[in-house]
């Protein structure tokens, strides 16, 4: 049996994979999607930077003794997810990134957003160190219906500011863990050029899906598909 760990992006909680998990729990494997400290249920928790969140997946997978572990790590969250899969060590099975940031050791979120950093970091600063949720118009062509839309912005939570500041750290190479990475394509038709470096290296697969940045909410079904075709790329190697 695998165990899938759901991670969800900015803003988001656990409840944002509910119509995925009904698929993979058809299938026979163990599904446990998780809340990061500071937001959704969890928005009590205070002090909550980037090493809270690696920590927060850590816990899961060590806590639950879960083993077979398929991390899924969607958007901001492939950031401490991809620092996580290191840690748990033979209890990983595969890393599955949807359409996500990847670590870079020492680099952080906003590291990547070379043209939107001085935006985002000016708006944490607004919010008492909280990103605030998108408005509708940011999620425009994006491939959500009005009411996808609207569970996403109803259920979004403001973002705990410092866990996109911090650095990333890695004891190795990323390329070294075996993954998946899944490319929405009307988010983006192309993968980065950080991601492409990394798929050329041999132990990462490249997969599509024809829809948005956030395909748990548009094309749950499909997502739980991949999620599940990944664990068996996994069990043929």
């Amino acid at each position: 049996m695998t165990q899938f760990v759901l991670v969800a992006g900015a803003w988001l909680g656990s409840w944002a994979w509910r119509d995925v998990e009904p698929g993979l729990r058809a299938a026979g494997h163990g599904v446990h999607p998780l809340t990061l400290s500071g937001l959704a249920d969890r928005q009590e928790a205070v002090a909550v930077g980037q090493r809270t969140h690696v920590q927060d997946i850590v816990d899961v997978v060590e806590g639950r003794d879960l083993r077979d572990v398929v991390l899924v790590g969607h958007s901001y969250a492939g950031i401490p997810v991809g620092q996580a899969a290191e840690r748990i060590g033979d209890r990983l099975a595969r890393v599955v990134f949807v359409d996500s940031n990847v670590p870079a050791d020492g680099e952080s979120f906003v590291s990547g957003w070379p043209d939107g950093r001085a935006g985002v970091e000016a708006a944490i600063a607004a919010n008492d160190g909280l990103w605030p949720p998108p408005a509708a118009a940011d999620c425009a062509d994006q491939g959500l219906a009005e009411e996808q839309l609207a569970r996403f912005l109803g259920g979004a939570t403001p973002h705990p500011g410092a866990t996109l500041t911090d650095p990333a750290v890695l004891a190795r190479p990323l390329g070294l863990l075996p993954a998946t990475y899944l490319t929405c394509l009307l988010d983006q038709p192309e993968p980065s050029p950080e991601v492409r470096e990394l798929l050329a290296g041999g132990r990462w697969r490249l997969v599509t899906m024809d829809t948005g940045h956030w395909p748990m909410f548009s094309r749950p079904a499909e997502l739980a598909r991949v999620l599940l075709d990944a664990a068996g790329a996994d069990a043929r190697r």
